[in-house]
């Protein structure tokens, strides 16, 4: 008996905003792969506030996403990253 695997609400395919896709590049992506390449692009871009790690410091790109905050929780971020994914 072979049972279907549903697919969970990370790995879901979803398609990002134009300013989500700015970042984490065009095309369908998953939840967690959303979140895997927004952490990537963070640390690349040293955008995490030295004094509190689990703030998010938003830079140009990423302003658009954080509804034009300057800075944002490690928490906050998921929030804001499903209003930019559908």
């Amino acid at each position: 008996m072979v049972t279907e695997k549903k697919t969970n609400a990370l790995q879901m395919p979803l398609t990002p905003s134009a300013e989500l896709a700015a970042v984490v590049g065009a095309g369908q992506l998953s939840r967690g792969e959303t979140v895997s390449r927004m952490w990537a692009y963070i640390k690349a871009n040293n955008l995490q506030d030295p004094a509190n790690k689990r703030d998010i410091l938003a830079d140009a790109k990423l302003k658009p996403i954080f509804d034009g905050k300057d800075k944002v929780s490690m928490f906050e971020m998921n929030k804001h990253l499903a209003k930019h994914l559908k």
